[in-house]
């Protein structure tokens, strides 16, 4: 049981997220009936599934919330902020009850009773506008009902995650006066019968008051887990019609193989005169043939996100063998060993590119809580700001999106509170009153972008300088550029806030936010304007398990660059590079800037009359990287440094070769940032 119970808690969650979702858009669209539907659906699913896997809390608390949708479903309640501001309260207490459905904290049991309220008074104000309202209203023959015919055959393994298909035939008859055929002609031998299998199907006819969504609903559960027909066969009431359901109980104990046009048919010639069958003929010609019956296909499983971690470490140490055995390949002369070598490379690589793919995650499963705080926080601050995504299917590895979501909901924050002004100041300047922010995700090489971007007050370079000054970060002389004093944001314990706030002003985030960023190999840049407003730029690797890269060697050590930053290689002479006047060199008719590793890591000079300048690009320009020799192209399996190399930045990571030498993995950006930084100081 706790295995189903732990399966509802995931389908739960992906249930809740969903009708988040669906709220935060339906604000923009009160009218939009699939948004409706796509509510109520996600909370018939938690009302249903909490019931029947013992979250009794959830379950009756989400029933009062779908009764509520059920009046707006029938338009008979309009979409309001008051109703989303509670709905969207109750979305968060239904994550509560996921944890803590026997309401053990006092905290918990009051915000329950409280919304529970809330949600009561919604629904009576309706029942109370509606008694007003009937006097008034029209009777309606209540004898005349829909009927229609169900065809419902759940697949042979629906036991398996504790579905009873009879619950939901009880269920049917709790909406409609219901006529049910059993067939058991599928039911193998009693020595073959295996009871944890469902061999039965039934055909149903249902007289009800009720639409044709009331009764799929009865089926939501079930709906990837059967063949399922729903069609509307006339308009008469199956109990003043038992000749009807004679014939039709007759046939369908003689065949098992009856069909919606026979039950049809029967109806037709005892309800019907022959004028009535001919307009609803006609009126089916208009209408098209009927749906078929839905073909149970299984597109996409659920994978736990341990099996995934499992998964990529397991091709990791795929890609280090078949390493070791490409170089044992070389190293013995044997053409078919090579060859064979040559193959497990070619498999190994596509393995990793399939796993890649499977650890890919959209960033669209950002969204919902970006649009949340926004709403939240600008309601709370007395701003209009809208949140637009741009690119949200662009995907990244699963540990990065992990890793990204709280430095991105800081920056959020900071949009938020610091750089859309207030309705009256954005008047002021001419801008609309209501305040904007962009996330945009593209892909760039072999990186993703994520742009944040606010229309804004902007940053003031001025105001920064002399705070960095007043807090002894710079000299008041110290020339800085434009790009050099935004970075200070980023520097621990500065702000630029005046009061401390709930929000932000403590002092305490943007260098977390880096800080964060740089664990995923991730890059900040930071662009702002006066009045315009604030764009933060971070870049990102697509993955951070393995990469494609260049192998070097450096007098004894061997080192991996990133393939995705190499343009080209050139070979020099080694008197070229070594006391080059301003670090410059001549390529292809271009003078590029460069840095002799073999100096700046204070490695002795070497006696190789030949060395490598390997082109890397760097922001917008191009910058050569001076080593002794390049081995070649290497899958790098990326291995942590530990903790006590935990703070330098140079070099993001370690792999381990084929012949058991590690080499370590370059971050080139660091690298030249770095060692730029260092001659700017002498």
């Amino acid at each position: 049981m706790d295995k189903f119970r732990n399966k509802f808690i995931e389908e739960a969650t992906d249930n809740i997220h969903d009708l988040e979702d669906a709220l935060l858009l339906i604000e923009n669209d009160p009218e939009d009936k699939e948004l409706i539907e796509r509510i109520f659906r996600a909370m018939h699913s938690l009302k249903g599934g909490g019931a029947m896997f013992g979250f009794d809390s959830l379950s009756e608390f989400t029933h009062h919330l779908e009764t509520l949708y059920d009046l707006v479903r029938e338009g008979k309640y309009k979409i309001t902020k008051k109703l989303l501001d509670v709905t969207l309260a109750s979305v968060d207490h239904m994550k509560a009850l996921l944890a803590n459905d026997d309401l053990d904290s006092a905290d918990l049991r009051t915000i329950h009773t409280d919304l529970s309220l809330q949600i009561r008074k919604l629904i009576d104000k309706e029942n109370e506008e509606k008694q007003q309202l009937i006097v008034d209203e029209p009777q309606t023959d209540k004898s005349k009902v829909k009927s229609y015919y169900i065809y419902f055959e759940p697949d042979i393994d629906i036991f398996s995650d504790g579905t009873n298909p009879l619950f939901l035939l009880d269920e049917l008859h709790t909406i409609g006066e219901c006529k049910v055929f059993a067939h058991f002609n599928k039911v193998p031998e009693i020595e073959k019968i295996d009871i944890t299998k469902c061999y039965t199907y039934w055909e149903i006819l249902i007289a009800t008051n009720e639409d044709v969504n009331t009764i799929s609903d009865v089926f939501i559960f079930v709906e990837d887990q059967c063949k399922l027909e729903i069609n509307e066969v006339a308009d008469f009431d199956i109990t003043e019609n038992d000749n009807i359901i004679d014939q039709v109980s007759k046939l369908t104990e003689e065949r098992t193989d009856v069909g919606v046009s026979e039950i049809q048919s029967i109806i037709k010639k005892i309800t019907l005169s022959e004028k009535r069958i001919e307009q609803i003929e006609e009126t089916i010609k208009k209408k098209g043939p009927l749906p078929s019956v839905k073909e149970n296909v299984i597109s996409s499983i659920r994978v736990s996100s341990g099996k995934l971690d499992q998964l990529m470490n397991l091709v990791s140490e795929l890609v280090t063998t078949q390493a070791r055995l490409s170089l044992f390949a070389e190293q013995s002369g044997d053409s078919e060993l090579a060859a064979i070598a040559e193959n497990v490379q070619k498999l190994s690589r596509q393995l990793r590119d399939n796993a890649f793919d499977i650890v890919l995650v959209p960033i669209e499963t950002m969204l919902t809580r970006f649009q949340r705080l926004v709403r939240d926080l600008s309601k709370e601050l007395n701003k209009d700001v809208v949140f637009i995504a741009e690119g949200a299917d662009t995907e990244l590895d699963k540990t990065i999106i992990e890793s990204l979501t709280d430095p991105l909901l800081h920056i959020l924050r900071n949009s938020i509170d610091h750089g859309i002004e207030s309705a009256e100041i954005r008047k002021k300047l001419g801008k609309p009153e209501q305040g904007k922010i962009i996330l945009k995700a593209f892909y760039s090489g072999a990186n993703v972008h994520i742009q944040i971007h606010d229309d804004g007050a902007g940053i003031d370079p001025e105001k920064i300088k002399d705070k960095a000054i007043n807090k002894g970060i710079i000299n008041k002389d110290t020339s800085l550029t434009k790009k050099e004093i935004l970075d200070l944001v980023f520097l621990p314990g500065f702000s630029t806030a005046e009061n401390v706030t709930g929000v932000s002003g403590r002092g305490v985030g943007m260098d977390v936010v880096k800080r964060k960023l740089i664990e995923v190999r991730g890059e900040t840049e930071l662009d702002s304007e006066i009045n315009v407003g604030t764009t933060l730029t971070i870049k990102l690797p697509l993955t951070l398990s393995i990469i494609d890269g260049l192998l070097v060697k450096i007098a004894h050590n061997y080192y991996v660059m990133p393939l995705s930053v190499v343009n080209k290689i050139n070979a020099v002479d080694h008197k070229n590079v070594v006391n080059k006047y301003n670090n410059l060199i001549v390529l292809d008719g271009e003078q590029i800037p460069f840095y002799y590793l073999r100096e700046e890591f204070d490695l002795p000079e070497g006696e190789q009359e030949r060395e490598q300048v390997i082109v890397v690009r760097y922001d917008d320009k191009e910058i050569g990287l001076v080593v002794d020799e390049v081995v070649g192209e290497y899958q790098a399996v990326l291995k942590s440094l530990g903790k006590m190399y935990k703070k330098q930045e140079i070099i993001s990571g370690a792999t381990i070769l084929g012949d058991g030498t590690v080499a370590l993995v370059m971050d080139t950006n660091k690298i030249i940032s770095r060692f730029s930084q260092a001659k700017l100081n002498v």
